[in-house]
């Protein structure tokens, strides 16, 4: 039984949450709140005892509440309306909704995944492209420029058969990667060279780290003893330098998205640069390197071969799985960012693999690996193999399982050696089997008495991919031209994963009250897939012939985009005059329509999200679309305003950008940047707030409350650019009376 199982089993008896979690990982596994009872949700079948089709907005009362209040502050009187009207309308909870959403998802990226690799003969022309985006992906288009790599030995070490130097390099300014490079004791002529990458291998000892390339250096030995010279390279997170893997992952640093900055670029730049400097040594032959590697390793060891063709053979240990086992299977929680690109084309990681075709590459993984299931495995391994079959070189690609759980075994790597030595040493004899023990100690190992003062290693995430910086247009048409190059790229990377658009479905009606002339009437719109989102529409003055089971919009609309549960909602409650039609609206995943979940599982659940090449704020932005589609569809000629604060003011910014009919923006503490949010994948790659500010200003009139001084600089330099037509920006402040 799980912890959450667990859980409710205590619950129901009465009992007390246990107050510690198992040691091991465990697959995200949110409840539905049911009533006061905590349930397990995934699965959860309809005969369990406790199950009833109950809506969690009136399984607490609030929602309730929310609707007096309502009434209250615009003078009505409300009685108490039963749960049943919003049971019988909203059949999954929100976690449920999102469980089908995750898994449809999941379907669509694997149908779009197959279908770009159905004509082989297609996809291999365009390989390079294809190269080019996952480049992209990884924060390397364009490459960063190959500045010198100031390699420099700083001690060697002689043990039989192998000389190792302790050296480093930079792959960019101050930039340094540790390494130790193993090589034959005897070298007769230009050897074979393998780039060994290293796995998550903690080799710390009194608050000093030794590098993770102490942790895997009896591979080096073994390739050495077996006349190849292997450089064997740290990471940025657990070399010698302490930088971090783990910023969506434990710190709360989701800016890396919207920079689209990835770990794993990093660790492939770094690797590119080793291939040079392996090419630069007399005793290696140019043309016969490989590349291998571990866990963390064999992940890098994917991205330098698909990226660089100069790696001849690839032994990826223990490093691919597919997205379906990341996202659907819960195993995004037992990876880090190291592991992945910032998905906005959408691909599965057979794609990934398709990039090294036709050159030799051979899958090795143990059979119970619990990371790296061995389904996912051979899901990337049969899709990768009709591309190699289709291009006639299918004996070039190999799979090798061997018994046992994720550890570096023995067995395991005994294939990597016998295909290194297939073939980068054809026509030789087979691999020399034999322990690859550890026999050097890490403190021998470590290049650095010292770290160097001007390093970028612990904070390459703020500078590795380059953000945009739009200078202010000098004309008109220069103006209209950096629109619409922005719109583009808005739409075919941070928003390329919305759906195509469809019909929408009528709205579906929850509850209508009048009182005193005031109509209130609450709706569930479906936005996309199984998700529905609620809303309120309030119709002060409302004439008697109105009908409360017919949504009629007004010409004229305020539309706020609220969280039930926050302040913001709250207070306006409170104080609330309305004078005209108002749609209070609720994008997914908030207040009482939050997904459940430990704040550990609920990270997970917004990385596996963007592995799918969304954002929970992009995916709020597709809502808060379709409601104004709705409202449009009710009556063309409505004209909306929109109104939100702090992130939700950010993602109301851009919805004019793809509607008609937002003619003003009421935006109160508007985010500045989008490193403070809203999160859209790699948007600053394109642009930031002000330039969509100005952008929105063309067609739109906007309010700005209690903005960063600032905020309208940009929109108001471009304003002043001859025969630019701008609508009004008004900025003001509100005062808390509590100050």
């Amino acid at each position: 039984m799980n912890r959450s199982q667990l859980a409710a089993s205590a619950m129901i008896n009465g009992e007390s949450e246990p107050d510690h979690a198992p040691e091991e990982a465990v697959a995200f596994q949110p409840d539905v709140r049911l009533g006061i009872v905590k349930l397990p949700f995934w699965p959860i079948e309809e005969s369990h005892p406790a199950y009833r089709r109950t809506s969690p907005m009136l399984a607490s009362p609030s929602l309730l509440r929310l609707l007096a209040a309502f009434f209250i502050a615009v003078g009505c009187h409300v009685q108490s309306y039963a749960a049943d009207p919003f049971a019988e309308v909203m059949e999954l909870t929100p976690d449920q909704q999102l469980r089908q959403f995750l898994e449809e998802e999941t379907e669509r990226l694997e149908e779009k995944s197959a279908a770009t690799l159905a004509d082989v003969d297609a996809w291999y022309a365009r390989q390079e492209q294809e190269r080019e985006r996952l480049a992209e992906m990884l924060g390397l288009s364009p490459r960063p420029e190959k500045t010198p790599l100031n390699a420099t030995i700083t001690g060697e070490l002689t043990i039989p058969g192998v000389r190792i130097s302790k050296l480093h390099y930079e792959s960019m300014p101050g930039l340094y990667v540790t390494a130790n490079l193993y090589r034959p004791e005897k070298v007769d002529g230009p050897c074979p060279a393998i780039l060994y990458l290293c796995g998550h291998s903690s080799q710390k000892k009194g608050g000093v780290s030794y590098g993770n390339k102490a942790g895997y250096h009896h591979h080096g030995l073994w390739f050495a003893r077996n006349g190849y010279v292997c450089l064997t390279i740290d990471t940025i997170q657990l070399g010698e330098f302490m930088g971090t893997h783990h910023g969506t992952y434990r710190y709360g640093m989701w800016w890396w998205n919207s920079r689209g900055y990835t770990p794993a670029g990093v660790e492939a730049w770094n690797g590119i640069r080793g291939l040079d400097y392996l090419q630069s040594l007399p005793e290696v032959d140019p043309e016969r390197i490989g590349a291998t590697g571990r866990s963390g390793g064999g992940a890098y060891s994917w991205y330098v071969s698909a990226l660089d063709t100069r790696v001849k053979a690839t032994v990826p240990v223990a490093g691919v799985t597919s997205a379906r086992t990341h996202v659907v299977d819960g195993k995004m929680s037992t990876h880090c960012d190291c592991m992945f690109f910032v998905n906005v084309y959408q691909w599965d990681f057979a794609q990934l693999a398709a990039l090294i075709a036709p050159r030799p590459l051979l899958l090795a993984n143990t059979d119970n690996d619990s990371i790296f299931p061995l389904n996912g495995v051979l899901d990337v391994y049969w899709k990768t193999r009709r591309v190699y079959t289709e291009l006639g070189e299918a004996d070039k690609l190999g799979l090798a399982i061997t018994e046992g759980p994720h550890a570096d075994s023995q067995p395991l790597q005994v294939n990597a050696f016998d295909w290194m030595n297939q073939y980068l040493k054809p026509g030789k004899e087979a691999a020399l089997i034999e322990p690859t023990a550890k026999e050097v100690d890490r403190e021998d190992l470590k290049v650095f008495e010292e770290l160097p003062s001007d390093e970028i290693v612990t904070s390459i995430q703020t500078s590795f991919v380059p953000v945009a910086d739009p200078q202010v247009p000098k004309s008109n048409e220069e103006w209209l031209k950096l629109q619409e190059q922005w719109k583009t790229a808005l739409k075919e990377k941070s928003f390329r994963a919305w759906p195509e658009q469809s019909d929408l479905a009528d709205p579906r009606p929850v509850i209508q009250a009048r009182e005193n002339g005031c109509l209130l009437q609450a709706y569930l719109l479906n936005t996309q897939g199984p998700v529905e989102q609620p809303f309120l529409v309030v119709t002060p003055d409302a004439d008697e012939k109105r009908s409360p089971d017919q949504l009629q919009i007004d010409d004229d609309v305020e539309v706020k985009i609220v969280d039930w549960n926050s302040e913001q909602a709250t207070e306006w409650l409170k104080t609330a005059d309305v004078q005209k039609q108002t749609v209070l609206y609720v994008p997914r995943n908030l207040g009482d329509f939050s997904w459940t979940g430990t704040e550990k599982e609920l990270t997970h659940l917004r990385r596996s999200i963007a592995l799918l090449g969304h954002s929970i704020d992009s995916l709020r932005l597709w809502d808060c679309y379709q409601m104004v589609r709705c409202l449009r569809k009710l009556n063309p000629q409505a004209k909306l305003t929109l109104a939100a604060s702090n992130q939700l003011a950010g993602i109301a910014l851009y919805v004019p950008l793809f509607t008609e009919g937002v003619t003003k923006l009421s935006l109160t503490s508007l985010p500045v940047t989008h490193d403070d949010g809203p999160i859209f994948l790699m948007v600053r790659r394109t642009l930031d707030i002000p330039q969509t500010l100005a952008m929105v200003a063309s067609n739109c009139e906007l309010e700005l409350i209690n903005s960063a001084e600032g905020l309208d600089r940009f929109a108001r330099l471009t304003q002043r650019v001859p025969f630019v037509d701008m609508q009004p920006i008004r900025v003001k402040t509100i005062r808390d009376e509590a100050e």
